[in-house]
Order: C-alpha cells, then sequence, then structure tokens
C-alpha cells in the first residue's frame, strides 16, 4: 500500500521517468508489454511504494485518447480484469458462484472504462451473459479474435 506517498510530487513526471528506465516509450508500450497484469501489478513495478494502479491508468487513458486507440485500452483493460479474477476462463456454466465472479469481472471492466465508451462496455456485457463465449476463454490481449468482435475499433 503506498499510504498516500503516490500522490506526493509530481506524480505523472516520476510515473513517466519509471517507465523509460524500464526501456519504454511510452506506458501504453510498458502496459502492453503486460497485457494479463493488473494495473496494481503494473503499479507496483513501476514503484511499489509511490505509483498507484489508477496512476497508470489515467497515464494509459491519456495516452489512448491522444493516439486514437481508445476501444483497443478498453478491450485490454478487460483482458487485465478476466485475468485477474477468472485466471482459468471464462466459466461454465454460468449460473451461482461462476455467474458473480464473471460479473466481477466486467463490472471490474466498466469501473475502468472511459465515459466514452461505457455504453458499448455495457453492450458487450449484455452479450457475454447471454451469449457467452467457450468455457475456458482467456484471451492474452487486445487483439484477441473474439474480443475484437465483441468491441471492434471506432476510433478515427
Amino acid at each position: 500500500m503506498t499510504d498516500g506517498r503516490s500522490w506526493q510530487g509530481n506524480w505523472k513526471v516520476r510515473l513517466y521517468e519509471r517507465v523509460r528506465e524500464r526501456g519504454h516509450e511510452s506506458l501504453t508500450a510498458f502496459a502492453e508489454a503486460r497485457p494479463t497484469a493488473s494495473l496494481v501489478a503494473l503499479a507496483e513495478e513501476l514503484g511499489p511504494d509511490d505509483i498507484a494502479g489508477v496512476q497508470v491508468f489515467s497515464g494509459l487513458v491519456e495516452e489512448a485518447e491522444r493516439s486514437h486507440q481508445v476501444t483497443r485500452l478498453v478491450r485490454g483493460q478487460f483482458v487485465r480484469e478476466l485475468h485477474t479474477h477468472l485466471p482459468s476462463g471464462w466459466p461454465f456454466p454460468l449460473e451461482n458462484e461462476n455467474r458473480f465472479k464473471a460479473a466481477r469481472v466486467l463490472a471490474g471492466w466498466y469501473s475502468f472504462t472511459p465515459e466514452s465508451h461505457k455504453a458499448r462496455v455495457d453492450q458487450v456485457s449484455d452479450a457475454l451473459f447471454a451469449n457467452p463465449p467457450p468455457t475456458g476463454w482467456r484471451p492474452l490481449g487486445p487483439d484477441d479474435e473474439l474480443l475484437r468482435t465483441l468491441l471492434p475499433d471506432e476510433e478515427a
């Protein structure tokens, strides 16, 4: 836990210095090299005492907006949530505890979705419950074929 130190000083400068120290030109490149790592895991790798997962996500959103890659970021966050909360992949049957676990993934995904994409994430979530993907489906990154079908790129 960072006990508030993550917000001290210029955290954006600190965040990007750490990214460059690890050999990456952008936070997006750093995160995409670890496509299944949670935001917390990314933050801990960059600074276990002074970087928070929400700061990592904030930087990722800024970069995605600049590069018109927000949908790709949103797909990537689904992958992170799924690997964190359903490490064995999409459950079957989708009832009782399995339904709750899947709902937890989708709720976490929605909470880390920029406002511009929340309606689309809602639609995809409904589709995943109505027509579940194959048992054990566990995309390894934002370019997964099924994930791209569910949430295709729309940015200009």
